[in-house]
């Protein structure tokens, strides 16, 4: 059977791939500390929880709005506001299965063939796939690594031509950790306004911040930049609900709008109903558990950096938020691949390599594990780099 030529071009998903690895590893009895999860450890909280039983004592188990209950969406419209300083009507926003279904829909209603889609990287192992699934060329931009991974101006403007279709910017970034300036954010808008540019504003970790820094939403700075930024977050990071599966997009260009929601509701039509009473909870409801996850991650993260910057051949520069750590590996003379493979087989400790996210002399680590395994992890990857050393001389 010939399969299609498009899907050809698409990578399996490395993040995944790890952290099937790392379980299936666990499941036989083998003793592996996994860096790969993209989730954090702590449960659910409970008043969510709650919220789901209730929902299916009162039969709320039918079929909903393609584009997610108007309750959810008055929630998600009261939350950008409140975290984002933008304002969003209901109908400008579209709940879908995950974060993730809402940038595959973004993508599959603004590119098609001969278009281009501007990533900064390094970027989330998804992008690239899904710029290639619509069949729209991605281009590479990548940051200063120097600066910690700033914004390169001149890269940026020499990447944009006739073709460009659309530019993402995910912060807090995932693998770095992270988070643009205002400035930063202010020159990439000034060239998208200049080029007629779609922002894709990936803002899923936007509450998971560190050390005083600030969250500023591209759709905040004015009302030209706005038309043309799609923001898309989710539960997902911030309420550990990654199994929920609720996401979401809000633009007020009412033909992204129309035609992501076209596409919606020939795809999966509206996401799970219990998922998104759930949802509506954890966005209506302060509560304390999100504050002690995250400061919880703060400590997590501090102590990794400063361990993986006391290990000999490698060095990491601090996140400002998400639960990643990216680490340089250059200095042992493995590409992240063959690193990654070896810890896993001589030290059953599982990392993410960078080539996933365009960086090949790096890995991901997450902190988003408990900190006896963050601990005795990085241990066991000080050894593997001591062997490493020892073994090239």
């Amino acid at each position: 059977m010939k399969l299609a030529d498009r899907i050809k071009e698409v990578k399996p998903s490395a993040t995944l791939a790890v952290t099937a690895k790392a379980k299936q590893m666990k499941q036989e009895g083998v003793d592996v500390i996994s860096f790969g999860a993209g989730e954090p450890d702590f449960d659910t909280p409970d008043y969510i929880k709650e919220a789901a039983k209730t929902a299916i004592d009162k039969g709320k188990t039918k079929y909903t709005q393609d584009i997610g209950t108007i309750e959810l969406r008055k929630a998600i419209c009261a939350d950008i506001q409140k975290y984002n300083n933008v304002s969003y009507k209901p109908e400008e926003v579209i709940v879908s299965n995950g974060a993730k279904q809402s940038l595959y829909n973004i993508f599959q209603v603004l590119c098609q063939k001969g278009d281009e889609v501007i990533i900064l990287s390094p970027f989330w192992v998804s992008y690239v796939e899904m710029v290639r699934m619509s069949e729209a060329k991605p281009v590479i931009v990548n940051l200063n690594e120097k600066d910690g991974f700033s914004l390169d101006i001149k890269a940026l403007k020499k990447a944009v031509n006739k073709r460009t279709k659309a530019i993402i910017v995910n912060s807090p970034s995932n693998p770095t950790g992270r988070i643009f300036s205002s400035d930063e954010l202010k020159q990439i808008a000034k060239i998208s306004l200049k080029n007629n540019l779609i922002v894709i504003s990936d803002e899923i970790y936007k509450r998971l911040i560190y050390g005083g820094k600030k969250h500023v939403s591209m759709a905040s700075l004015g009302e030209d930049i706005k038309k043309q930024t799609i923001i898309v977050d989710g539960v997902s990071k911030t309420y550990s609900m990654t199994g929920w599966r609720i996401g979401y997009l809000a633009s007020n260009n009412p033909d992204i709008v129309a035609a992501a929601k076209n596409m919606q509701s020939h795809a999966t039509s509206n996401p799970c109903s219990i998922s998104q009473e759930a949802a509506e909870k954890a966005l209506s409801v302060e509560d304390k558990s999100f504050g002690i996850m995250a400061q919880e991650f703060e400590k997590r993260r501090d102590y990794m950096v400063s361990a993986i910057n006391k290990i000999d051949s490698l060095h990491c520069v601090k996140p400002d938020g998400a639960f990643y750590v990216f680490c340089n590996i250059s200095e042992t003379g493995l590409d992240s691949l063959a690193f990654a493979k070896r810890l896993l087989e001589d030290e059953r400790v599982a990392v993410i390599p960078g080539e996933a996210f365009g960086w090949k002399d790096y890995i991901r680590l997450s902190f988003a594990t408990g900190m006896k395994d963050i601990e005795k992890g990085l241990d066991r990857m000080k050894n593997f780099v001591r062997f490493i050393r020892v073994e090239s001389h």
